[in-house]
């Protein structure tokens, strides 16, 4: 690869600990000083306001956000997943056609690990997918629980891990810290 020449790499952001998907709007606002076109597409969060909507809206056209999960995914006795299934189906359908369409300089997956942990999607369809991206496009991955093909194939990986959260002291969630 000559100087000046740009390999896109597939980036893991993943573990227990808070600040995966902020770790990834990071990486987006490095790449906007080199005028890099980024696009963040939210599997999982619905129609909860988060600041960081207002924050790229300020950024655009170099940085836009697509959200079209249902909102937090709740197991247990009696839950059906199915509209969540659905709404992942329709955005991974979304993000293929982003990855492929070579517009963008990178692609944030926000909580794609979820999903795949979920079992939401194949991730065999996920990694060939990622295999035929084009060679300029970066890709960054959130959420926990990282599969383990996933962390094989991707050339960088970082686990956020908890050691103390406000949380354990009875703190709610706070603007401009969690959402």
């Amino acid at each position: 690869m000559s100087q000046g020449e740009r390999k896109g790499l597939i980036m893991v952001h993943t573990g227990n600990g808070k600040g995966k998907t902020t770790a990834a709007m990071g990486l987006a606002l490095r790449s906007i000083g080199y005028n890099f076109k980024i696009l963040m597409i939210q599997f999982i969060k619905g129609t909860w306001h988060y600041g960081e909507l207002d924050a790229v809206k300020k950024l655009y056209p170099y940085f836009e956000i697509v959200h079209m999960g249902k909102g937090f995914v709740q197991f247990g006795k009696g839950k059906s997943n199915s509209e969540h299934v659905l709404a992942v189906i329709e955005t991974w359908n979304f993000s293929k056609k982003k990855i492929e369409s070579d517009e963008f300089d990178m692609i944030i997956l926000d909580e794609i690990n979820y999903v795949l942990d979920y079992n939401f999607l194949p991730v065999e369809e996920v990694l060939k997918t990622f295999k035929s991206k084009p060679g300029r496009l970066h890709l960054v991955l959130t959420g926990r629980n990282a599969h383990p093909m996933i962390v094989e194939m991707a050339d960088l990986v970082t686990e956020m891990r908890e050691i103390k959260h406000p949380f354990q002291k009875g703190f709610q969630a706070q603007k401009g810290i969690e959402f």
